[in-house]
């Protein structure tokens, strides 16, 4: 996704990775949308305020085909196959139909007792070490294996499969991101292939198999597509909303000591971190299929589009005192999953993957503390926010007080 340039609206001193939200404070203050320039593509507007998001994430006139986009030549040869971020109705309700039918509510609480089983043994490898990376450690390889395991990719292929995912969705370099984009796209076609002649119950095999009433199922491009989409978005996602969402606790330890005195709080406190510090900070590119006025600017035809869906979950108007992280908040109506036709459809597994994940770090890890000082810790400058590092103590012995 092309990042907006917003060094260049920053208001003065403030560092627009570390401190987005102070970007978009800034931005929604002056006016609801905004058209701000790219790094290498040009200009694209930004929705900030949260009723106008949510219009806009409805509007039939923002498409996410980018065949609508007036500048669109070709894919550049970086699309893997044809999934739903990428098509808009009536072929985006065909496409998350076939695959709602088997990602169903059953599938994922199927998984409970395997997250919890693999969420206790990365536990049991991280705790004795007194101290440790918590992204490397734990909210990075949970959510791989959990996602690799529901869509039956094999165990030995799942170090590759990371470095691909990392390059793709934060991309050293164009040349990288390139060669991840191909490599994936190779392996993930073997990979189908391979369940069209297996009787293998996970959800890559099912879908393989798949047929409405109609008899229609997933061409082989739609298959590819529907692959990739779940592989990255259901991993990268979740890794930073554990990450994220633990960082918030740490750095509120007043909300921390809430929840470990309620744990029953916890369903509530995963969704004041998706409001407060959510992975997804806007949606795929959006493109106006024809003019559009929004809060009084017209949107030309053709012109790109981001809903910011973080700078929305920071609207006074619909969240009082946003910038204030309270799990005892009311924080429905967020759109840390977006909202719409093309709401996430990963939503529940990745709550239930949060929900385990922090119930049983704090339960296991009471003195669980940050080993640095809060202001060193590095974002990766992008979309999708999320930390590079979370160095944490898990014994009080270890380390400084920070």
């Amino acid at each position: 996704m092309t990042m907006p340039a917003f060094e260049k609206v920053a208001p003065p001193g403030i560092d627009a990775v570390a401190d987005p939200y102070s970007v978009y404070a800034h931005l929604r203050e002056q006016r609801p949308v905004h058209r701000v320039p790219t790094y290498d593509a040009g200009d694209v507007w930004l929705i900030v305020g949260h009723a106008e998001a949510r219009a806009a994430l409805t509007d039939p006139r923002l498409r996410n085909d980018i065949r609508h986009s007036s500048s669109w030549q070709d894919d550049g040869g970086n699309a893997i196959g044809l999934n739903m971020l990428q098509t808009d109705p009536p072929h985006h309700t065909r496409l998350r139909r076939l695959v709602a039918r088997e990602f169903t509510a059953r599938r994922i609480e199927a998984l409970r007792p395997r997250i919890e089983q693999l969420t206790d043994e990365l536990l049991d490898a991280m705790l004795p070490q007194g101290k440790a990376d918590l992204v490397e450690a734990f909210a990075m390889p949970l959510p791989m294996a959990v996602i690799c395991e529901l869509l039956g990719v094999p165990a030995a292929d799942r170090d590759q499969f990371r470095i691909w995912s990392g390059e793709i969705v934060f991309p050293s370099s164009a040349e990288a991101a390139g060669a991840a984009v191909h490599g994936m796209t190779a392996y993930l076609a073997q990979l189908i292939e391979g369940k069209r002649n297996s009787a293998d119950e996970d959800l890559l095999g099912a879908l393989v198999r798949t047929m409405d009433e109609d008899g229609d199922s997933l061409s082989p491009e739609e298959m590819l597509g529907m692959a990739f989409l779940l592989l990255v978005a259901g991993h990268e996602t979740t890794v930073n909303l554990i990450s994220n969402g633990t960082c918030a606790l740490l750095r509120h330890p007043e909300q921390l000591a809430a929840l470990r005195a309620d744990p029953t709080l916890i369903d509530d406190a995963v969704e004041e971190m998706l409001r407060y510090d959510g992975p997804s900070h806007s949606t795929a590119h959006r493109f106006a299929a024809e003019d559009v006025e929004i809060a009084g600017t017209v949107i030309p035809a053709g012109d790109p589009v981001l809903v910011l869906l973080a700078a929305a979950n920071r609207d006074p108007e619909r969240f009082p005192d946003p910038d204030r992280f309270d799990i005892t908040r009311d924080a429905r109506g967020h759109l840390g999953f977006s909202h719409g036709v093309h709401h996430c459809l990963g939503a529940p597994l990745a709550r239930l993957e949060a929900t385990i994940a922090l119930r049983a770090l704090l339960e296991r890890c009471p003195d669980l503390a940050l080993d640095t000082d809060p202001g060193a810790l590095a974002w990766r400058p992008s979309l999708m926010r999320g930390l590079l590092h979370l160095p944490v103590r898990t014994r009080k012995d270890e380390g400084n007080t920070v």
